[in-house]
């Protein structure tokens, strides 16, 4: 869960909340129910509900299911030489008597599997002439909140005297908006929630990429600066209709949310106090918001930075590296003090041992880091380098040449040390980077980001790299896929999933390290054992550590098998194992095959024979990294082609697979995709290719004058 925001601190104290759901989400776009998300919509309800909160639902969307019905009946009534005719709009208020019903009576189907009860209740603008109706009105949702009921509202616009929904907008209420809002004062709600088909109030349309979310809205600041977008495809007013609504119920004292009513959790991060949607508040306009650097802002000045990075030298770019090495080792004291307070904090919150692990900048990490760096330095200058050179005719040459992506975000978790080798190849292939890291390592991550940027050149920029500091900001930077070039995921499987559901930007990474050791029946077994122990023990949080063991079925009851067990077990590996491991040896049953652990414990299984084994990695490995420890060449052989996996190893140890033990200097991550760059990601997994073309003035004229030639030429 993302930390509260501070503007958001009055969500601890409501007790009572209004939220309005729009017909833009009640309904699909041909005008039939979205009942997957009116279902999100009821189980959050529920949820608030069975925490005691009060909840009063306002809903539209009567009209537009009466008008799909409706439009059904005729079509069922009509000849042929009818549907012949130009047909006529149905009319509005009988499209609610119809739609009404339906409605609600989803509503109760929907409450009812959720083991809560509903109530209807329509109004009309007259009613509210009435101080006895208001009183009355008060009573009856009084008596229906203290027994748990969900009062229901919607405007009855079948006997609505206003001449036609959608159309007149005047009275005491105009839609279910404004409707919503006095619902929210007249009964004294301590929050209203209106659910849109966006995630919240933007400075322009969503649509424009230019557009950046508000997510407090300042009367004096924001009134004349918003650009609204087109009305609602089937509401009355769409957005311009609810800012209306939430400033003058917020001006009367009542706190209003606008966010997505697509989302299926938007609700309960509101009532957590997360920075979801647009705030409306009656103090909004004297807090001391601080100044917000929008993620657009964040991406652009990478992205100019980063060119102003590859107009330099070589030996300049060269240069800054070295002085981002020689910063660290300056500055580790500084550096391991707030590691330290990271790591405390993290045991404090009783986070696992794996995390902690990843988390701790050891002793000698800060120089093996700097030392990294110098190594990436050393090495060949990768922009612009010519891969290919073809002469297309005579004195017409073309070049494929080496240059940078140009702005990377990554995200990644727990792990510091991870910040400094990716800011490093930023640097080294003249890439613009945001940085996200995981809360556990705040402050690792703030000193690290100071340190490396203060040793970055007036001349680029210190904002070439960014470092994000709210998970809030997230959503925003995966929208920005005409910014930023590539995304990069270090950490769960539930984060990368959740980061390739949300964004159009390419995604690079990994979501698992599952990766296997196969002892085979020709093993040398002290050479296994020794590749066993070094990749389960010697980093077991680590990506490249093995997960599971795979055992040729004649080495079941040898001596040196037993050995390798008894091993495992001192060094304190927990054992599981799958059915025919747990049947021979008497070991717990694994949950799954597919499963990292990250920590001292690893399954084992016992397989027929090498093509068993390359069945079963193919089946539950995750593509990482898999290794064969065996002497007859011809089985090696078959693991090394049919295993399809980033990384394939024969008698070496899993934990080799790492961007600086394959000489890349440091490494981004370990990529698990077969697009782009596989294995672990170095400076080449930055870049790309551009074509450069060198003539004398030729022209293509219908390939009239041009004899090719399309001969290879000497680098």
């Amino acid at each position: 869960m993302s930390a509260m925001d501070p503007t958001r601190a009055f969500v601890k104290d409501v007790k009572r909340i209004v939220i309005k759901v729009g017909t833009a989400v009640v309904t699909r776009t041909e005008g039939r129910l979205a009942l997957g998300r009116l279902g999100a919509l009821c189980e959050q309800v529920k949820e608030l509900n069975s925490r005691g909160l009060e909840v009063i639902l306002v809903t539209s969307g009567a009209v537009g299911v009466g008008r799909q019905r409706l439009r059904y009946r005729r079509l069922l009534n009509s000849s042929f030489a009818d549907l012949q005719k130009p047909q006529l709009e149905l009319d509005g208020k009988a499209s609610a008597a119809v739609g009404q019903s339906g409605l609600m009576a989803l509503y109760d189907t929907l409450f009812s599997q959720l083991d809560v009860t509903s109530s209807q209740l329509l109004v009309t603008d007259s009613d509210f002439k009435d101080s006895e109706f208001r009183r009355q009105l008060s009573d009856t949702v009084n008596a229906l909140l203290g027994l748990r009921v969900i009062p229901v509202f919607n405007e009855n616009d079948a006997i609505s005297t206003r001449k036609a929904p959608y159309e007149d907008s005047s009275g005491i209420f105009w839609d279910n908006d404004s409707l919503a809002a006095l619902l929210a004062l007249e009964l004294k709600a301590d929050l209203l929630v209106l659910l849109s088909d966006v995630e919240g109030l933007y400075s322009g349309p969503p649509s424009d990429p230019q557009s950046k979310i508000i997510h407090t809205y300042i009367k004096e600041k924001h009134q004349g600066e918003i650009t609204f977008g087109d009305k609602s495809r089937v509401g009355r007013g769409g957005m311009t209709a609810k800012v209306k609504a939430a400033v003058y119920a917020a001006s009367a004292g009542t706190p209003v949310v606008i966010t997505s009513g697509f989302a299926t959790d938007s609700i309960i991060k509101v009532l957590q106090g997360e920075r979801v949607g647009t705030l409306f508040h009656q103090d909004a306009n004297s807090w001391a918001l601080p100044k917000e650097t929008s993620a657009r802002e964040m991406a652009v000045s990478a992205r100019e930075c980063s060119r102003r990075l590859q107009s330099i030298s070589s030996e300049e770019r060269k240069k800054i590296l070295l002085n981002i090495a020689d910063s660290l080792e300056a500055n580790e004291r500084l550096i391991r003090t707030e590691n330290e307070a990271d790591v405390a904090a993290a045991q404090q919150a009783g986070y696992e041992k794996s995390l902690i692990s990843r988390l701790t900048l050891k002793p000698g990490k800060i120089s093996s880091l700097a030392n990294s760096i110098r190594v990436l330095a050393n090495m060949d200058d990768p922009i612009g380098q010519i891969m290919k050179r073809t002469e297309l005719a005579d004195e017409l040459i073309l070049e494929k040449t080496s240059c940078p992506l140009g702005v990377l975000l990554i995200v990644f978790e727990s792990r510091p040390d991870a910040l400094v080798q990716i800011a490093s190849l930023a640097v080294r292939s003249g890439n613009g980077l945001l940085l996200k890291g995981g809360k556990e390592a705040m402050r690792s991550n703030a000193i690290l980001h100071k340190v490396i940027t203060g040793a970055i050149p007036g001349t680029v920029g210190d904002k070439l790299i960014g470092l994000v500091t709210s998970r809030d900001e997230i959503p925003d930077l995966l929208k920005l896929d005409d910014v930023i070039d590539l995304v990069i995921p270090r950490g769960s499987n539930k984060l990368v999933s959740q980061i390739k559901a949300s964004t159009k930007i390419p995604v690079l990474g990994h979501s698992d390290g599952i990766c296997h050791v196969y002892i085979d029946n020709s093993a040398d077994m002290d050479m296994a054992k020794r590749i066993v122990l070094d990749a389960k023990i010697d980093y077991p949080a680590a990506c490249n550590a093995m997960e599971t063991l795979l055992v040729h079925k004649n080495l079941l009851k040898t001596e040196s098998f037993n050995d390798i067990l008894l091993e495992l077990k001192t060094e304190g590996v927990a054992l599981y194992a799958g059915p025919r491991a747990s049947d021979e040896l008497g070991i717990p049953r694994a949950e799954s095959f597919h499963h990292e652990y990250n920590s001292m414990a690893c399954t084992i299984e016992i397989v027929d024979d090498v093509h068993a084994a390359v069945n079963h990695i193919l089946r539950y490995g995750s593509a990482h990294t898999d290794c064969i420890v065996a002497e007859d060449l011809e089985v090696a052989g078959v693991f090394l082609h049919q295993v399809d996996s980033a990384a394939v190893f024969h008698n070496a140890s899993t934990r080799f697979c790492d961007g600086a033990r394959f000489g890349l200097g440091a490494e981004v991550g370990i990529s698990t995709s077969r697009i782009h760059a596989r294995g672990p990601v170095g400076v080449e997994g930055l870049l790309t290719t551009r074509w450069v073309l060198r003539g004398s003035g030729q022209v293509v004229n219908g390939d009239k004058g041009v004899l090719y030639t399309h001969k290879n030429l000497p680098l």
